[in-house]
Order: structure tokens, then sequence, then C-alpha cells
């Protein structure tokens, strides 16, 4: 590859092309369902070998953006946003329906959604989840991490970190499907009753290895999503540190005008 001014390493053509074409879906110049231009076509179209155009086309699919339909390319796939709305989406009513927060929107949505649990069990509280549960750093909590799939496409990734004498004596806390609900509606069960949840958010890149579990392109847009569960009697009872693919996710705030 080519040397920059300065000695730095500069881009390489397949890497420019990728990044343009996935641009292009991500603008909506390349619509759902459309077809990606064939080899021949990009190939005309940028001046480029063969060998190149399909280096950047391994790149686009890493994006999760397309899918390769055999004998008839790579098509942009329908990912239309999931819609957060901070107003409801933590409902008691959706608890009690049965329904998690996350399988609530994506209904609302139209969209297919699955859970796949990567990890339930004892962990040593990180740095920033022990500030906010008001425990010390490498105190042992539960951690319950998941990968969230949306029609079939891995779109969040969700650590919740549970103060271990809260969860010690809820069973259902360590069981991959922990109840209609889910962990809140399990908690409030146990007289955790809540009062608030608070988030922070922070879109960034993506790191290698997150870009390679939701199946983006590396340094990928994400928003990492801290959510604080307080309960009433002013304690967080749950810290859940949530990635999310920027392009799948819009928030939506109702903010009151008066007190």
């Amino acid at each position: 590859m080519g040397t920059a001014v300065g000695g730095e390493r500069s881009v390489p053509r397949y890497v420019q092309i990728a990044e343009e074409i996935v641009q292009q879906i991500r603008a909506g110049v390349l619509k759902p369902g459309d077809m990606v231009p064939s080899e021949a076509e990009l190939v005309e179209r940028y001046g480029v070998a063969g060998g190149t155009i399909r280096k950047a086309m391994v790149e686009v699919r890493a994006s999760g953006l397309v899918e390769t339909r055999h004998g008839k390319g790579s098509i942009v796939k329908d990912r239309p946003p999931v819609r957060h709305r901070s107003s409801d989406r933590f409902r008691r009513s959706h608890r009690q329906d049965g329904k998690a927060a996350y399988l609530a929107e994506s209904a609302q949505s139209g969209a297919t959604a699955k859970v796949s649990v990567l990890y339930i069990g004892p962990t040593e509280a990180p740095e920033d989840a022990a500030r906010r549960l008001g425990v010390t750093a490498g105190t042992q909590v539960l951690a319950r991490r998941r990968l969230y799939f949306r029609n079939g496409t891995p779109v969040e990734t969700a650590t919740s970190y549970l103060p271990w004498d809260v969860v010690k004596d809820i069973p259902e806390l360590f069981a991959e499907n922990p109840g209609g609900g889910g962990i809140y509606a399990r908690l409030e069960d146990h007289g955790h009753e809540f009062a608030e949840f608070v988030e922070t958010l922070q879109a960034r890149p993506a790191s290698k290895a997150e870009a390679s579990e939701l199946a983006l392109s590396a340094g990928a847009p994400v928003i990492q999503l801290v959510r604080e569960a307080r309960t009433t009697d002013g304690r967080v009872v749950e810290v859940c540190d949530t990635l999310m693919a920027a392009d799948q996710f819009v928030f939506e705030y109702r903010i009151p005008a008066v007190d």
C-alpha cells in the first residue's frame, strides 16, 4: 500500500470504495431491496481491478447492511430503525402484560425480535457500574450479558449489573428466561418498586471487537447507553451498559414543559 505525507499509511482503495457504498446505503441512495451494482459495474465506475472490488464487497457485507443471494448478487437489507420512546418503553403496564422493553418496542415497529443470552453469573463490578451501584469496584455482582437481534441481524449488546444482596434470593434472575416482563418485573415482584430510569447516551466509533459482534464495518458509529434503574427508596438496583448499532435506533423523548 502507499504511504501518505508524514509517513502515515494511506487508506486502501478497497476500503474507500466499501465506505462509499456503505454511505450510499445509509443515505438512502441505495434503498432496501435494491441490488448493489455488480462487480463489472463497480470495476468500470472506480477504474480498479476485480480483486479490489471483491475485497471491498467483503467489507460491505461485514457491515450487515446487505445480504448476498446466490446467482443474484448483493441486496440491500430492510433495516428500519427501532424507535425508542423514553416516555413509555419502561411503563409498568408493559411488564404487567409480560413484555420486556426490547420486545415491546420491537413489536411496535413490526420487527421480529430475538435475544441470545451470552453469560449469566457472578462477576467483579467494573469501575463505572460499581460507582453507579454505590459499591466498591471489584465487588461481586450478578452480570447478565445479552445479544439482541432484529429480523435476524444483531443490533444491540447489553450487560446488566445487579447487586448481589438484591439478586441472591431471586432465582429467576439467574435463569436465561426470567419470565414475563423480564428482570424488572421479577425485581418488582420481590418488593423493589421502580421510581425512575436514568439514561446516559454517548455516540462513538465501534471498536474492532464491537464491530465484529454487531456485524458492522470497522469504526462504524455506535451508541453507548448506560441506564440506572432506581427504586422508590432511592437505590440503584441495576446498571445496564448497552451498545447499539447507531443506524438501527431512533430516540424520541417527551419532555414536559410544566412542573
